[in-house]
């Protein structure tokens, strides 16, 4: 029966392999959360020199939105009555570029003298938005925090003061911005849009977007932004953060100093680190060749230490059984602890195997002729039929042995149970078993074998015995009976009983013959 033990070689490959293996995901996994690390710290700097690159432009978009105001003010300063230099001028700043999205120029109580594109129509109407009216106020250049116009719609107001050459107050000259429709952030900004996630935002100094790559998100108020937070404080840098959606992002974030805005340049985290499983997994899949050469040179190290070792545990409990240690010194000890220990096993063993062969031969066969004795029979018969084995029985018995005891002697009688053991042999085989019943009666157990076969064997038993010259020099006979389990009997005391039933048969009706037991009932006297 094998152990259920784990062998030392199997030991000792699965501590190999999982030291190899412990060791190879420890440093991928290092080497991965390195990468990571490395990757954020890359990507916050990035996004923070791209937002304050960004924000430096928009800065000086600004600022020349202002020089460009301020040129159209100089210039129409003494033409505020002419309706149509008014016209002529706000049609040119509009269709100069894409700045704006409309131009107006009021008076100094905020009506509109002349508007384009002329499809808005509220010439002749006066603003009264606060942004417009701040703008009247202060009568100084000014940027808007974004509001509803009279049109409805979502506007940031860029106006710029009208004064004479004697510093008289006559209007201002504005340019709007629609941030829910295209705009000169979609120019600025819109660009910097990716599918991969990235994107870029304005904020003003309330923490409302202002610009968006989502329209719909124009207008949000998304102070709970820790990032809008650090705007609003007039702060600049990059950290991770998590947006209003819930995506942890990287962003890199910078402030418009001249009007409290502030540009946010963000990208997703799990977009960001998508390159580092790429590179693992690069990193695993070409450190495959090397990983199987590893585990092979490791596999055979293993192999070859614990080999002896097995050897050695194998062949002893084989030699045992065997009874030979020619297996033991076969065995290459190459290394010290093997090689002495397969000495001493050696000398052990032998001594060992001597004295375990004797005390088995003597308590399973029978010291007169050598075969099996019954108490083994016995026990093998057991088991055959718990393992419900087909098999028969021959139960023989010399005839008028006692004759010859009284005639020759007994020292004569052994020897002519010895020569019928020997025959018993001859006529069997491998797999039977001869067994001595008790003083001249004998049994063959014959497993997987039919009742004309089984009396085919004891009849080529009985043909030898009384053709041949016994050791009390003639001829000797015997009377035999067979029975077959599970034809003839169903347990091992009604088969025997059943063989038996046979022999007496064969004897009551002039000996040396063999008798096969009747299926079903007794054998008739």
């Amino acid at each position: 029966m094998k152990s259920k033990q784990l062998k030392l070689k199997h030991l000792i490959m699965g501590v190999a392999l999982a030291a190899f293996f412990l060791t190879s995901i420890g440093s991928l996994w290092g080497g991965y959360r390195m990468n990571v690390e490395s990757i954020k710290e890359n990507t916050l700097e990035t996004n923070r020199v791209y937002a304050q690159k960004l924000a430096s432009t928009a800065e000086g978009y600004l600022n020349e939105a202002f020089q460009i105001l301020g040129y159209s003010a100089d210039k129409i300063r003494s033409k505020m009555n002419d309706e149509n230099a008014l016209n002529q001028e706000t049609d040119r700043l509009k269709m100069q570029n894409s700045m704006f999205n409309s131009v107006v120029i009021t008076n100094a109580d905020g009506l509109v003298l002349s508007i384009s594109p002329p499809s808005i129509e509220i010439k002749g109407d006066t603003l009264t938005s606060v942004s417009a009216k701040e703008a009247l106020t202060k009568k100084t250049p000014l940027i808007s925090k974004p509001y509803k116009g009279i049109t409805g719609r979502l506007i940031i107001f860029i106006s710029y003061p009208i004064f004479s050459q004697s510093n008289e107050y006559f209007g201002m000259v504005a340019g709007t911005i629609y941030l829910n429709e295209q705009n000169a952030f979609n120019t600025l900004l819109g660009e910097h849009y990716s599918h991969d996630g990235s994107y870029v935002y304005v904020v003003d100094s309330d923490g409302r977007v202002i610009y968006h790559q989502d329209p719909s998100r124009v207008n949000d108020v998304v102070i709970e932004n820790k990032v809008v937070q650090a705007l609003v404080a007039g702060k600049s840098g990059a950290q991770q953060v998590v947006n209003t959606k819930g995506v942890e992002m990287l962003a890199g974030y910078s402030t418009i100093s001249s009007v409290n805005w502030g540009v946010v340049a963000q990208r997703p985290l799990d977009v960001a680190l998508a390159p580092s499983f790429d590179r693992v997994e690069d990193i695993a899949i070409k450190s495959i060749p090397l990983m199987l050469i590893s585990i092979f040179i490791v596999l055979w190290a293993a192999a070859r230490i614990a080999d002896p070792l097995q050897q050695l545990a194998s062949l002893t409990e084989e030699s045992l059984e065997s009874k030979n240690v020619k297996g033991l010194e076969s065995v290459r000890s190459w290394y010290f602890e093997a090689h002495y220990l397969k000495s001493a096993l050696i000398r052990s063993l032998t001594f060992l195997q001597g004295q375990v062969s004797y005390f088995k031969d003597q308590s399973t066969t029978d010291p007169l002729t050598g075969l099996t004795n019954r108490r083994t029979m016995d026990a093998m018969l057991a088991e055959w039929l718990e393992n419900q084995l087909p098999h028969a029985i021959i139960l023989l018995d010399l005839d008028h042995f006692k004759s010859v005891n009284d005639t020759y002697g007994h020292a004569v009688g052994d020897k002519v149970l010895q020569f019928l053991a020997h025959n018993m042999k001859a006529v069997t085989r491998d797999g039977d078993v001869c067994c001595r019943y008790g003083g001249e009666e004998f049994v063959i157990l014959l497993p997987m074998t039919t009742a004309e076969n089984a009396a085919q064997t004891a009849e080529q038993l009985r043909e030898i015995l009384a053709h041949t010259i016994s050791p009390c020099g003639r001829p000797i006979t015997l009377s035999a009976g067979v029975a077959v389990y599970p034809q003839m009997a169903d347990t091992t005391e009604k088969l025997i009983e059943a063989a038996d039933e046979a022999l007496y048969y064969a004897k009551q009706n002039g000996r040396n013959q063999v008798k096969v037991a009747e299926t079903g009932e007794q054998v008739k006297k």
